[in-house]
């Protein structure tokens, strides 16, 4: 009896440090967990910032890792590294994973792209994180400024030999990009040795970016979405936002079908599509629905309906850098 009972905690124990989300093998051998969370918090309708509390972050992180999340987000600029390193770090000292569990991105920010300045930059992200590595670094952004907010021509092809450095030295176990688009993926396929291995950019109902999905496919990058609510929350939507909307009938009968919120609908599309969502959340009961995404499938006609919402509307289009020669998207 006192056998089957340590047989069951063993497997209590191997399946929280495994996680929920399947994983996705990536084109440097290592793996992803199929979703994350994110810990930018966002903007206000009215397009201010939402910073980080004192310890909402941190919290959050907390319940994901107990919600069965391997995979969490983070970046230089989002002010929110300590809080996430301080979560990570209690549960491995707590025995809940240990790090080889996790998977932690974080970012390198605009005013380091020159070479020489990246691995330093790592280093203070990782000192703020309080870890000897993260499993994945990414160029946040392939716009370069100073640190006064001036548009820097600093190309993001010598950033990327730092990145590749930081990969060198086991600093990052894995380097990507954020934001770029295909040409500029095409350039440093062309200009390097190192192809990236996840592209993290824009996914949602309102803008779902298929011909990209479709190369990265082709050169075998990983997608990563950020912001994939998108315009869903009647709080967050811009008054140009198309629909639909959380409340939105047709996506409140399909979800129902499935005994899931509009939210996991979205989720489990994206899921769908090939991308890996990083959904932020401050609240509890969220953060563990936001996971619960992998026991149900879509069927030809959902996708089809949720495909008809894309109308390449961007909720981050960073359009103050719209000057630089390396801005990505439309102008």
């Amino acid at each position: 009896m006192l056998a089957l009972w340590a047989l069951a905690v063993l497997s209590v124990a191997y399946a929280q440090s495994s996680g929920v989300a399947p994983k996705i093998k990536l084109n440097d051998g290592r793996e992803i967990p199929a979703l994350g969370i994110g810990t930018w918090l966002g903007f206000t309708k009215d397009g201010g910032r939402v910073e980080a509390k004192s310890n909402d972050v941190e919290n959050a992180v907390s319940w994901a890792i107990d919600a069965g999340y391997r995979h969490i987000d983070t970046a230089r600029i989002y002010n929110t590294e300590d809080q996430v390193g301080r979560a990570v770090n209690k549960k491995i000292a707590d025995g809940v994973v240990k790090r080889e569990d996790l998977f932690i991105t974080t970012k390198l920010w605009n005013d380091r792209h020159a070479k020489d300045a990246v691995v330093p930059a790592l280093r203070e992200s990782l000192k703020t994180l309080n870890l000897d590595y993260v499993d994945l670094y990414l160029i946040h952004w392939p716009v370069a400024e100073f640190s006064n907010h001036t548009l820097d021509n600093t190309d993001y092809v010598e950033t990327w030999q730092g990145m590749v450095e930081a990969k060198n030295l086991g600093l990052a176990k894995s380097i990507g990009v954020s934001n770029f688009n295909k040409v500029q993926i095409d350039r440093l396929l062309a200009l390097t040795k190192v192809s990236p291995s996840v592209l993290q950019v824009e996914i949602n109902l309102n803008l779902q970016q298929p011909d990209l999905l479709a190369y990265c496919k082709q050169k075998n990058i990983a997608v990563t979405g950020y912001t994939p609510f998108g315009s869903l929350f009647h709080s967050k939507a811009r008054d140009d936002a198309p629909p639909p909307r959380v409340d939105d009938p047709a996506l409140v009968a399909m979800a129902a079908k499935y005994n899931k919120t509009v939210p996991q609908l979205a989720l489990r599309y994206e899921v769908e599509l090939g991308v890996i969502p990083i959904p932020k959340s401050t609240t509890k009961e969220r953060i563990e629905q936001n996971i619960d995404v992998f026991d149900f499938s879509l069927t030809e006609e959902e996708k089809s309906k949720l495909r008809s919402y894309d109308t390449g509307y961007r909720v981050i289009p960073v359009k103050h850098w719209a000057n630089s020669p390396y801005y990505p998207f439309e102008k």
